[in-house]
Parts: C-alpha cells; structure tokens; sequence
C-alpha cells in the first residue's frame, strides 16, 4: 500500500519574507539556505528542512495562522533561547518547562505561528 514516508519539508506562509528571514536569522539565530526559490526563504535545518514563502492564500481571513499544527524545533538549549527570544521582545506563548521530550517553551513568531523548541540531547 502506497503511505507516507515522513515530514520531509516545512513551511509557513508570511507576507513579509525580508522582515520573516530577519526574524528566523537575526533573533531566532537561523542560517539561510544556499539556495532558495523565488518568493521563499529556506533555512539550512535538518533533518528537515524549514522555510517561510509568500503566502498561496489571503492570510487576512484567517483569525489565527497554524491553528491547531504543533511545530517543533530542536535546540540547544530551550531556557537560554527562551531567555534570549524574550530579551529580543518576542511573545512567550508559555515558560520552559519539563515534557516528555525534554525542556520545552514555545513562542509566537512576527507572522502569528506559534513555534515549540524543545532542548535536544547532543550526541
């Protein structure tokens, strides 16, 4: 039976690519991709790759963008980027705490998505 394999790439929408990719690199901490199509920003993220792209339809008529999809990222080190994001003005969806993947906070980014990392153990 035909079935799916697994995320094999992720992107939000904004309407604003300049202000989403100063965001993701400048206070997220990051790294653009070395190659990007038109009308998207894509980070060099594994194991899945991550981009923000112009919007396929009217973000206006939606009360809350990524409403009811969780995404996750991997970190370093969820309370010091917690503290870092919140230093930088960024809202807080809700503190670090303890969760079955680790410690875990998440934020809400310029655009409206709610964005979860979570500290990831380094191998």
């Amino acid at each position: 039976m035909p079935h799916l394999i697994g995320p094999d790439f992720i992107g939000i929408q904004a309407a604003d690519l300049d202000a989403a990719r100063v965001f993701y690199t400048d206070v997220v901490g990051l790294k653009v991709a070395a190659n990007s199509p038109p009308g998207a920003v894509v980070f060099d993220t594994t194991p899945v790759p991550f981009a923000v792209r112009t919007p396929l339809v009217d973000l206006g008529d939606a009360d809350k963008l990524g409403w009811g999809v969780a995404i996750w990222f991997g970190c370093d080190d969820a309370d010091a980027l917690h503290d870092h994001l919140a230093e930088h003005g960024t809202p807080i969806v809700f503190p670090p705490k303890d969760g079955p993947f680790g410690r875990y906070f998440a934020f809400r980014d310029p655009f409206g998505y709610t964005i979860t990392p979570h500290t990831v153990a380094q191998s």
